[in-house]
């Protein structure tokens, strides 16, 4: 483990040399998830472009906060980074009545990595065709469905209460410990729909073991260029996508943020950081997009989008 590298040295010692060691990039996530391939694959350049190493950390637990509640609390050094996500800086206040950070204020932000899409996928025999059909039928039936997730708080959970609120429906919600049991029985039929993030259901869809019916951006995937966006099959309010980004602590100087906004800039651009991304079904930020600005401005619309929808819903993770 690396949480304790770096907590002997002051900020202020930080700023001339920086970086002078490895930084520690804390995953809130285990590895091998959507958000620990892409801290993987953005720190990789990022540490080239700063000249020292970006350890990745995993500290998974409490739907992210946990992770993201340690890195709050870090000395502002610059040697403490972490990777948060929609969940973590959006749907957290309202899922946790105690959550120990403010997403919109406890931080220093640096820039957003990548957007994952998520996508409304239904089993392989499911009656609608399409995703007129697809809404008209829930609609109708909402009573007898029953939509899968991750668990409360995960990515799939939190779009998923999204969806079903556009929709004015409440069918059962089935959790599960993870994407991979939702998915198993998604395939087998024994649940009935289900939102995710692209880089879960990808495989799936492109073998025909379950129907995807839109993609929930306001472009089609290259990684699905076949699935429809929402807007072209009919439910534009519907856009959502499971964004990754950096963060650091709120002390954190602004020569030390400064340095990292601009490797995370720089990894953006490089052409094999932004293939490997896109294979995964991720969208590459904009040079407006990744801004610090642009980060804040998106996690304050996200808290407050998130907060209603999901107190709404009664979803709770505590």
């Amino acid at each position: 483990m690396v949480a304790a590298l770096g907590l002997s040295t002051g900020a202020a010692q930080a700023q001339g040399a920086y970086p002078a060691r490895p930084i520690t990039m804390i995953v809130p996530f285990a590895a091998g998830g959507p958000t620990d391939v892409v801290a993987r694959i953005v720190g990789e350049h990022m540490s080239r472009t700063l000249g020292q190493q970006i350890v990745v950390e995993n500290v998974a637990g409490a739907g992210g906060t946990t992770g993201i509640t340690r890195g709050a609390q870090a000395q502002g050094d610059g040697y403490t980074i972490m990777m948060g996500h929609m969940g973590t800086h959006g749907a957290a206040p309202a899922l946790y009545p105690n959550l120990r950070y403010d997403p919109a204020k406890d931080f220093a932000p640096i820039g957003l990595a990548a957007g994952t899409p998520i996508i409304i996928v239904a089993k392989k025999d499911f009656p609608p065709a399409d995703l007129k059909g697809f809404v008209e039928y829930s609609k109708a039936n909402a009573a007898k469905l029953n939509g899968a997730h991750a668990g409360v708080g995960s990515v799939s959970h939190s779009t998923g209460v999204l969806l079903n609120s556009i929709l004015g429906i409440k069918p059962t919600l089935v959790a599960y410990r993870g994407t991979g049991p939702a998915l198993n029985d998604l395939m087998a039929g024994t649940v009935d729909f289900m939102t995710d993030q692209i880089v879960n259901v990808a495989p799936q869809i492109q073998a025909g073991t379950i129907k995807a019916y839109a993609i929930a951006t306001p472009e089609r995937s290259p990684a699905l260029p076949d699935v429809p966006t929402t807007k072209e099959a009919g439910l534009p309010n519907y856009e959502v996508s499971a964004w990754n980004a950096i963060f650091a602590p709120k002390s954190t100087p602004k020569e030390v943020t400064a340095k990292l906004v601009d490797a995370l800039d720089k990894a953006l651009d490089d052409e094999n950081t932004r293939k490997r991304l896109v294979e995964l079904g991720g969208v590459i930020p904009s040079k407006t997009e990744r801004t610090p600005d642009a980060l804040q401005k998106l996690v304050e619309s996200e808290v407050a989008r998130w907060t209603p929808v999901l107190k709404e819903a009664g979803a709770t993770a505590q």
